[in-house]
């Protein structure tokens, strides 16, 4: 399992990226993309709604299951990944190249809240 160390991670395998912009990229990590199987479906949020942290957001689905992905900072999307919504496998291919939507967190401080790479790695192993 991959998890590098520039990211940050949640609770319910989503990573985020800080972006030069100030923005954050999301995506769901290697060790939830090889825990759905092979993905064919993206249902990503819409630009411009405002979720509170926690919130479902977007839906992935897969051979094996559909799950909920959620944000993981209080904020506005301001970007969606339409190249992944049509091509979704490419998640599997590369999970942490594969961004799924740009957020506008409220409070860069929100990003204290989520676990590093080696606090993940010790999540995602129980």
């Amino acid at each position: 399992m991959k998890t590098p160390e520039h990211l940050k991670y949640t609770e319910t395998h989503e990573w985020i990226s800080s972006e030069a912009d100030g923005t954050l990229a999301v995506g769901i990590t290697d060790h939830a993309q090889e825990v759905l199987g092979d993905i064919v479906f993206l249902e990503l949020p819409p630009v411009g709604k405002r979720f509170a942290p926690g919130e479902a957001c977007a839906v992935i689905e897969s051979v094996k299951a559909a799950s909920d992905i959620y944000m993981p900072v209080a904020g506005v999307v301001v970007a969606v990944n339409e190249d992944l919504a049509k091509s979704p496998e490419q998640v599997n291919a590369d999970a942490y190249g594969a961004w799924m939507f740009r957020v506008e967190p409220d409070s860069a401080a929100d990003l204290e809240g989520l676990m590093d790479a080696a606090a993940y790695a010790d999540h995602a192993a129980k």
